[in-house]
């Protein structure tokens, strides 16, 4: 534009001089003006040219500038839509991959409920098998059972007519002894004859008593050899853990100082604990330790767990007490369930009632005389099933009549009346079958038993309550056992003296030999020993040992 401006103004200067001058000397000076204004122009021009380079080279470089601003722009773009195209690709196949490890823990658990249902399906099917040989078993048995028994029922016949025989002999023996007597004694008929029923009964008492020790003898010879062999058999494929338990758990402090936390203020906290749980709690000397009391072994595990946690949390006060007992609470009793579903599954018995299970469950926290009742129920029903296997009867059955014959020991504190009654009124209840309803009723001698599997669990119950080292009671109910196993058989006539030893399960007595004769005091036995099974409560068996020892003195003077 100022060149335009330049190139005007010079035009007009030209032409104003020409028309003032209208010279030679006008004409130089116009043509010097045009030169300068060329010139000048030119320069401007250059100017111009170089302005606008540099503009241009400002634009392509702002443009230069842009582009790469653009172009970082975008690739930040891209670079975060490929992040989040990235993030949504993550988040999907996350989703799909539960999805599928959703799938996969479906199906391996109906595989696994399939699997479970084959292998019992597969264990039914042999069960059923080793039922239909145990039957066939059971009937052979029967038949050896049913020979010996005509062969017994000979002998006694064969016995009898010997006695009737005896007994003819005996009365001719009277007659001509009376006749003796009355020649010789002088004595009345009266006098005689009390005089030969005397010896009479003295050699018929003898005669008997060599008789039964012989039956007893060939008796034991045969049944108890049948009986050892059955319940070793049965033992040897058995071993478990007992783990005896008292009335008393023992918590660990962190410090001494946690007692007076554990008392509270004006002893509220010790009070609260006591009232929610149902237990005594006792804070002595002991360094670093708290004792928990109670006959209730639920109440007492539900007490330990509740002060191991509060103690270990550090807040103790009456509301986090009854917080924190009540959640424990929630916890055992589901640990009661699984307890029994474990036993259950483990003997492989099911169609049990929920409440029944519950039950079953709680066994876990009951012992009798220092042994875990539902450890010994398991071991009994594994020997019952063993011992039913064993002569020919219904292992299924004997297995849950012996799961269940102390079923009554879980309500036995709550409910009057012996465990054994309450268990088989419990069982009946809850549609349990008869066997197993007689098993736990008569497992104690208080009612009759009505099947061979309910044997078969009295049986097993006796061999796990009498194994060493289950069982153990107080020293007051042992002493006055002792005590009294002793008067028993001291109470008899002929006895001198009685010694009960390894830890009265055993009693060894000492009888005059001038009143009691071997075969007599075999007698002596079975009827100490009959009498300590009415009179005397007592775990496991008790053997009867009658001594007689003739000895001779003299004296060398």
């Amino acid at each position: 534009m100022e060149t335009i401006l330049v190139a005007i103004f010079a035009v007009l200067t030209g032409l104003a001089g020409g028309y003032v001058v209208g010279t030679k000397k006008g004409q130089a000076i116009k043509e010097d003006i045009e030169k300068k204004v060329l010139e000048k122009a030119e320069r401007e021009a250059e100017e111009l040219i170089k302005r606008a380079e540099r503009d241009a080279q400002e634009i392509k470089e702002k443009a230069q500038k842009l582009l790469e601003e653009a172009r970082e722009k975008y690739e930040d773009m891209k670079k975060k839509a490929l992040l989040e195209a990235k993030e949504e690709v993550l988040k999907e196949k996350e989703k799909v991959e539960e999805e599928l490890r959703e799938k996969r823990k479906e199906l391996s658990e109906l595989e696994k409920r399939l699997l479970r249902r084959e292998e019992y399906l597969d264990k039914r099917e042999t069960t059923l098998d080793k039922r239909e040989e145990n039957l066939d078993r059971r009937a052979d048995f029967l038949d050896k059972l049913e020979a010996e028994l005509e062969e017994k029922r000979t002998e006694v016949e064969k016995l009898e007519a010997e006695l009737l025989e005896k007994e003819m002999k005996v009365n001719q023996l009277i007659e001509e002894e009376l006749k003796k007597l009355e020649e010789i004694s002088g004595m009345t008929r009266e006098e005689a004859q009390e005089e030969l029923m005397r010896r009479m009964e003295d050699e018929i008492r003898r005669d008997l008593a060599v008789r039964y020790k012989r039956i007893e003898e060939e008796f034991e010879s045969t049944v108890d050899r049948r009986a050892k062999k059955i319940l070793a058999t049965a033992i040897q494929r058995l071993s478990t853990d007992i783990v005896a338990e008292t009335t008393v758990s023992v918590v660990d402090l962190p410090n001494n100082e946690m007692k007076g936390r554990i008392i509270g203020r004006e002893g509220r906290n010790i009070r609260a604990f006591e009232l929610a749980t149902g237990v005594d709690l006792i804070i002595d000397d002991t360094p670093e330790a708290v004792t928990i009391s109670s006959f209730d072994p639920v109440r007492r595990e539900i007490a330990r767990i509740a002060l191991e946690r509060l103690v270990a949390d550090g807040r103790i006060h009456p509301a986090r007490i009854e917080e924190v007992v009540e959640k424990v609470k929630g916890e055992i009793e589901q640990e009661i369930l699984n307890a029994a579903e474990e036993v259950l599954f483990e003997l492989g018995i099911d169609n049990v009632h929920p409440e029944l299970k519950k039950l079953l469950g709680k066994l876990k926290f009951r012992t009798s005389y220092g042994q875990n009742v539902l450890q010994h129920v398991k071991e009994v029903a594994y020997l019952s099933g063993m011992i039913a296997a064993e002569i020919g009867a219904d292992v299924q059955l004997a297995k849950r009549a012996g799961l269940f014959h102390d079923i009554g020991k879980a309500v036995s504190h709550e409910v009057e009346g012996s465990h054994a009654i309450i268990g088989a009124d419990i069982l009946k209840k809850y549609g349990e079958p008869e066997a197993v309803v007689n098993a736990a009723a008569a497992h104690h001698g208080e009612v009759e038993f009505t099947c061979i599997e309910s044997i078969c669990a009295a049986t097993a119950d006796a061999l796990s309550a009498a194994r060493p080292g289950a069982r153990r009671e107080s020293l007051e109910a042992y002493i006055k056992r002792i005590e009294k196993l002793e008067s028993i058989a001291e109470s008899f006539p002929g006895v001198m003296k009685a010694f009960a030893i390894q830890a009265g399960r055993e009693i060894r007595i000492m009888v005059e030999p001038d009143k009691i004769t071997d075969e007599e005091a075999a007698f002596l036995a079975h009827q100490i020993s009959k009498k300590i099974e009415e009179e005397v409560q007592y775990p496991g068996q008790i053997k009867v040992t009658v001594i007689r020892e003739t000895r001779a003195v003299d004296y060398a003077k």
